[in-house]
């Protein structure tokens, strides 16, 4: 299925937008921006020139993407969660060519309202909760809070806290999936980071509030 954009979008010439991807009111995606499939763009968003994004990215309302981001695929921007590319903005300084390089990485989520200074990598599953400002990197699966952004803990692939015994492993309430920790490294022991979810998980069927009660 092509590409859906809505009437007020604006896509420059120049732009790729994979197939499946959907484009909502008043978002303008420029020249050089490269989109993959199954995205979706809310409303008022934008991506810049030079913006990759990957398959299946989940872009909210009010989220501007600047030259200089990277994101991989399943990655969710949270409502008005903002990103930068230069870290000491001068209005009097033209700093177009030294724009800092941020990646967001499989999987990650940023929650609404959440900064992301530039120049860092979130890993993959990282998740980002609302209103955090983040300046440096997240490792793969780690959970950051506060202003500044401190890491709390690590979430599972399924965005669930992960409560690791005596041994470092842990069981996502969700999949059932293990995990192990090594320092601040975690891994799943079960599926790699790279693979896709398999179909009977790929859809939530309880909400967070009923894992919590059942533990």
């Amino acid at each position: 299925m092509p590409a859906t954009i809505h009437p007020t979008a604006i896509v420059d010439e120049g732009a790729r937008i994979g197939d499946g991807t959907r484009v909502w009111h008043f978002a303008h995606i420029c020249a050089g921006a490269e989109i993959g499939e199954r995205c979706s763009f809310g409303q008022n968003t934008m991506v810049a020139d030079g913006v990759r994004v990957g398959d299946n990215v989940k872009v909210q309302n009010n989220v501007a993407l600047y030259t200089g981001t990277e994101i991989e695929d399943d990655v969710f921007l949270g409502p008005s969660c903002v990103l930068t590319n230069v870290t000491n903005p001068r209005s009097q300084v033209v700093r177009r060519g030294l724009y800092e390089k941020t990646v967001i990485r499989r999987g990650a989520t940023i929650g609404a309202n959440a900064t992301i200074v530039c120049g860092i990598t979130l890993g993959r599953y990282a998740f980002v909760a609302a209103g955090a400002v983040v300046a440096k990197d997240v490792p793969d699966y780690g959970f950051v809070v506060g202003v500044p952004g401190r890491l709390k803990g690590h979430m599972s692939r399924h965005g669930h806290p992960l409560r690791f015994d005596a041994e470092n492993r842990a069981v996502c309430p969700e999949s059932g999936y293990a995990y192990e920790k090594d320092g601040e490294r975690v891994r799943c022991l079960d599926l790699d980071e790279e693979a896709p979810l398999p179909g009977n998980l790929a859809e939530g069927k309880k909400t967070y509030d009923a894992f919590k009660n059942d533990r």
